[in-house]
């Protein structure tokens, strides 16, 4: 499809010359903007095992190091309450959030107790979809999110998941099994897998119905760099000659039973919370090793390394140590996607938040999505997306995420040789390696101090 590869290609040039980080030398996050509501987004960095498709901040889990973790990420909590940021929203994600139940729900009761938090979402993985762990959630989650990923077999040892997490089989099982006990039970899916065919693609979405699930996320498979090989060597070299064919298939498989809530989100219940929060939210906080803030037009990166974090935090610092600063431009492009990604754009409320029109603001975008169809409505007061519109957003925000995935890798990078080790390394957290870290975290710290 012409017009994917063209925005794939102005996608990928944006995000090199965009998504670069600057060290960021603060003790705190920015001020909040008296009565603005914020989301927060909490990572959990850990995993039983760690999958090769997998770009966020993991390490392998350590039951000692996972309860330090916990301690702090709830001292960071209670630093971002104390500035005065108000979260109505909550997001766990991770990395397994679910890996340690008590200390997840002693963060989230935590969260409750210091925001005005409405609404919390979780994800797990399908092996926690047990009384043990889902127990304790019912009355504190509403969104739990299991990462299926997909209901082939095949395609499941292709991406190591069959050991770990159960066959197709077992996996429809344990998710029909807590069926209605959340307000929203989402079902994560990946499509375009290379070695996929149709009909594997119409059996994800008949096993998808018969989960009873309300609703489900279907990601086009996304080869950043930092996973391109592990990729090719689990599941194939990814391509995206098809990818338009697949998502218009299975968007009219799904059209009996669910309705679109973002471009690749869809809902029984048209609505509710999504994985993209980021839709809902333009300004959101990010706390624990890894996570991203957005603030005042600024992205702000949380250290990658453990050690690092943890010293941050025992020394009343925030954990962000990069940042990269969006003028303008970047902020009104910013808001046409993430709007759009949600279905719709308030064209009164962006000529209020920047001075211009989106017509006059984005006159390139505008034109291109057009010419292309993108658009269902398009008055002076809205705009919503056409099918093909809906694809096109697609193939724009798996390209956003391969850039923000470059993000994550050049915070990688900044990690000296041990802490690279932890997250790309043989999967062993030994001790060794993590006070080979201490060192030269504390040797980078005495070099350049933090005011």
């Amino acid at each position: 499809m012409l017009s994917e590869r063209i925005l794939s290609a102005v996608m990928r040039r944006a995000g090199d010359q965009f998504l670069k980080l600057q060290p960021q030398m603060e003790a705190r996050l920015p001020a909040p903007v008296p009565g603005r509501e914020y989301l927060l987004y909490v990572h959990v960095p850990f995993c039983t095992r760690l999958c090769p498709y997998c770009s966020f901040n993991r390490f392998p889990f350590e039951e000692e190091r996972t309860l330090a973790y916990f301690k702090r990420l709830r001292e960071e909590m209670r630093f971002v309450a104390g500035q005065g940021f108000d979260c109505t929203s909550m997001y766990v994600g991770g990395g397994t959030p679910t890996v340690m139940i008590d200390e997840l729900c002693e963060t989230i009761d935590l969260a409750n107790s210091l925001f005005s938090i409405r609404e919390v979402s979780s994800e797990t993985n399908p092996d926690h979809l047990i009384p043990e762990i889902v127990d304790p959630l019912v009355d504190r989650v509403d969104r739990f999110s299991v990462g299926v990923q997909s209901f082939d077999n095949s395609l499941l040892r292709q991406m190591d998941r069959h050991d770990k997490y159960g066959s197709a089989e077992e996996i429809l099982e344990r998710v029909q099994s807590i069926e209605g006990r959340f307000h929203s039970l989402n079902v994560d899916m990946i499509f375009n897998f290379p070695s996929q065919t149709e009909e594997m693609l119409l059996h994800d979405v008949e096993m998808l119905k018969a989960s009873g699930t309300n609703q489900t996320t279907f990601y086009p498979l996304m080869a950043s760099p930092a996973v391109e090989d592990s990729l090719k060597d689990t599941v194939g070299r990814v391509s995206y000659d098809r990818e338009y064919r697949y998502y218009r298939m299975l968007t009219e498989a799904l059209s009996d039973s669910f309705e679109p809530a973002s471009a690749w989100t869809f809902s029984r219940t048209g609505g509710g919370m999504i994985d993209e929060y980021i839709v809902d939210y333009e300004d959101y906080v990010g706390i624990g090793s890894g996570a991203f803030s957005f603030l005042g037009g600024s992205l702000y990166t949380n250290t990658f390394s453990l050690v690092e974090y943890t010293e941050r935090i025992d020394g009343g610092l925030t954990p962000a140590t990069q940042q990269r600063a969006f003028g303008k431009s970047d902020r009104m492009r910013y808001r046409f996607l993430m709007a759009l990604f949600g279905m719709s754009l308030d064209k009164a409320a962006f000529k209020r938040d920047f001075g211009v029109s989106i017509e006059r603001g984005l006159p390139l975008e505008m034109a291109f999505m057009r010419l292309n169809g993108a658009f269902q409505t398009d008055t002076d007061e809205f705009l919503t997306l056409s099918p093909k519109g809906r694809y096109l957003l697609v193939a724009i925000m798996r390209q956003f995420f391969i850039g923000v995935n470059n993000l994550r890798d050049q915070a990688r990078d900044a990690l000296p040789d041990a802490g690279r080790m932890l997250l790309f390394g043989d999967g062993e957290c030994t001790d060794a390696a993590v006070e080979a870290h201490a060192v030269a975290v504390t040797e980078d710290a005495e070099r350049s101090p933090v005011p």
